[in-house]
């Protein structure tokens, strides 16, 4: 399988932590935290959290605080959809691909539901075939990119298609919740809205970079599951967030690692670019402690964290075309995401330039 383009698409919306401190001292539901809820959201957002910025699909950040669950899924039902379609038409036309080209379209998300999925208004938005073959894959949570692009290598792999469009997109704004429990705190502190694309197919484009997936594989742990996962509560998404989830995710990220670098006759030091899912600053330096990684291996990761935040399965579609947007050396290149389940996958890529023929 090769990656012929990748898009991505955000609100136009920019916040600042700054302004997201003092949007929720000024919300009414600030003065019902407990003193050290308050704190604990203080040293978040006004530290060194490794986040500057996100993107929210919210015209006023007065608009975070209107918690109730119509709000928050029509708020899913506009950006969704529109966030999801501007990344594909991104990927689209980076691979040089049309719509009539993509033979099936598979869309992730965990941030809200519709019937029919979002692949019904997404092959409305961009014009896809009739008879595209439409995937709507939910609960996987951030690490959900992978399992997306790896049903798609099903696909290509089993001649059924030749060109997939693989699309994850997020609206965590309308999974917004507050309250005291720690977890719920730091998850406000850390998400940010946004979709990646990426166009995928059975043979390389000979004028783009060659971008091709050479092996991959996944880690289940449902023991874990309550590490990390949403609940319903008042009929609203509540993340859960354990503190152990950083170690967590660093433990099985190294076993997924190692599992396919030894099937593939590969060593770590044979890696040349790190394409990281980041669930924010404690998670990199998990990541980084564990494997013994430089501060280099983590910096597209850490810079994309930087400028949006932890945009869920979105984020390493981000990543990976920063880092063949910036020129990242050819080579080995290994891309990784984890998040609810709790669930880790990992993929060996191989990247070098195209024909020139």
């Amino acid at each position: 399988m090769y990656i012929l383009g990748l898009g991505t698409a955000t609100p136009p919306y920019r916040y600042t932590q700054m302004e997201c401190w003092a949007a929720l001292q000024a919300s009414p539901q600030f003065s019902a935290l407990t003193s050290r809820s308050q704190t604990i959201l203080e040293t978040i957002l006004l530290g060194n959290n490794g986040i500057t910025s996100r993107r929210l699909a919210l015209e006023s950040l007065k608009e975070a605080f209107d918690l109730n669950p119509d709000t928050l899924h029509r708020r899913f039902v506009r950006y969704a959809p529109m966030l999801a379609a501007e990344a594909a038409e991104h990927a689209l036309r980076e691979a040089d691909q049309n719509a009539d080209t993509i033979e099936a379209v598979i869309i992730s998300t965990c941030t809200g539901y519709l019937c029919p999925g979002l692949t019904s208004y997404a092959t409305e938005r961009l014009g896809l075939r009739r008879d595209v073959l439409a995937l709507d894959l939910v609960g996987q949570g951030c690490g959900a990119a992978l399992p997306n692009m790896r049903t798609a290598e099903a696909l290509l792999s089993a001649g059924r298609c030749r060109h997939v469009l693989s699309i994850c997109v997020e609206v965590c704004s309308a999974a917004f919740y507050l309250d005291n429990d720690p977890g719920v705190l730091v998850s406000a502190c850390l998400f940010g809205d946004g979709a990646g694309a990426a166009v995928l197919a059975s043979a390389p484009h000979s004028r783009n970079r060659r971008i091709q997936w050479k092996a991959s594989s996944s880690a289940l742990v449902p023991a874990e599951r309550d590490a990390l996962r949403f609940e319903q509560h008042h009929g609203m998404l509540r993340n859960i967030l354990k503190r152990s989830v950083p170690k967590l995710a660093a433990t099985q990220a190294e076993a997924v690692l190692d599992e396919v670098l030894s099937k593939a006759g590969v060593s770590r030091s044979e890696i040349r670019t790190w394409i990281w899912h980041a669930g924010g600053r404690d998670v990199l330096e998990a990541l980084q402690e564990q494997m013994k990684l430089s501060a280099d291996d983590l910096r597209w990761s850490r810079a994309v964290l930087n400028e949006y935040g932890n945009l869920s399965s979105a984020f390493v579609y981000f990543v990976l075309q920063e880092a063949v947007r910036k020129n990242a050396p050819d080579g080995r290149w290994w891309l990784s995401s984890f998040g609810a389940g709790f669930s880790c996958h990992g993929a060996l890529l191989e990247v070098g330039p195209g024909s020139t023929a």
